[in-house]
């Protein structure tokens, strides 16, 4: 039996909306240098918070890049408001499944959204209740044990 399905497979093959965007009006970084990923989405917005592109660079494993791709094509096209509601599980569902050792991959999609529609909300003064208690600088798995040498959550170690 494959680890990867066929959607995770095309989204690790092909994957959509790489790059960064120049003059982005939303940036987030999210991840752990000790646990192995790290993801920047970038985010283009119009005038009626609606997201018109979104890009993104992953430092991390087959999981990892495919989270990134499918989180970015949900996005694009929503609102800013509608973007917040996408959760870690919408992308693993969109994806066809992810292996359990995997799921940290798309709650890092998750968060880099978050982080880069609070960069967009407040560089342009806007408020979400979406975001209402998000802490941003939260930069690592919940899992990590950042003074220790790795990461339960993902099995990476430093």
């Amino acid at each position: 039996m494959a680890l990867y399905n066929d959607t995770v497979m095309e989204h690790f093959m092909n994957p959509r909306n790489v790059g960064e965007i120049e003059n982005p009006d939303g940036k987030g970084v999210y991840g752990s240098p000790v646990c192995g990923d790290m993801m920047l989405i970038t985010l283009s917005v119009d005038e009626n918070e609606v997201i018109t592109d979104a890009k993104f660079k992953t430092f991390g494993c087959g999981s990892a890049i495919a989270s990134s791709s499918m989180a970015t094509e949900l996005i694009k096209g929503m609102t800013v408001e509608k973007a917040l509601e996408v959760s870690n599980e919408k992308i693993v569902e969109e994806l066809g499944g992810l292996p359990a050792v995997k799921i940290h991959c798309s709650m890092l999609a998750e968060h880099a959204i978050k982080n880069a529609i609070y960069d967009y909300a407040k560089t342009h003064g806007k408020e979400y209740a979406g975001l209402e208690g998000y802490d941003p600088d939260a930069e690592h798995h919940d899992d990590c044990d950042e003074d220790e040498s790795g990461c339960s959550g993902c099995g990476n170690v430093q």
